[in-house]
């Protein structure tokens, strides 16, 4: 008897674009991308990859605050209701230094995209992902729809897990 595996259709690829060097890119103030203007060109690239290079720096700076925080806190506390507070504030921050570890990582993943061209498409259909999106969430890999069809399938495979 002859199994048979159904094979998935090959995702579209972004397609991949030249950069240029974004660092002599000068950005007039206050810019903000348009849609009137062609798809991730170079002041697109350089407008996210300054938001994203700003956004890693607050976060690692964040990071270092809780990291120095933590050092210098007196650890020899005499009351147990005190020190039950100050443990459980010290893994709130650790978790949130984990999140903003996380954060950083995904950071690094959408400059190496802008490194490689392919910045701005999803990674699921190839489609372009809108602005508005990429503003809000500059590492966003999913368009709005591939990322609603992406949960629908992950609280449907939830649901079906709890039955």
């Amino acid at each position: 008897m002859v199994k048979i595996v159904p094979v998935e259709p090959e995702k579209p690829k972004a397609p991949i674009r030249k950069v240029t060097n974004l660092n002599d890119i000068k950005l007039p103030e206050g810019y903000k991308p348009s849609p009137a203007e062609e798809y991730m060109n170079p002041m697109h690239l350089a407008y996210f990859r300054n938001m994203l290079e700003s956004k890693r720096q607050q976060l690692i700076g964040d990071s270092q605050g809780t990291i120095e925080h933590l050092r210098t806190e007196t650890r020899d506390v005499g009351d147990e209701a005190e020190r039950a507070s100050r443990e459980s504030d010290n893994i709130l921050e650790l978790r949130t230094r984990d999140r903003f570890r996380k954060l950083i990582s995904k950071i690094d993943q959408a400059l190496k995209s802008i490194d490689e061209g392919t910045y701005g498409y999803c990674e699921e259909t190839g489609e372009p992902i809108s602005l508005k999106r990429l503003e809000a969430r500059p590492i966003a890999t999913l368009s709005v729809e591939a990322q609603e069809r992406h949960e629908r399938m992950e609280r449907t495979r939830r649901d079906e897990g709890a039955d």
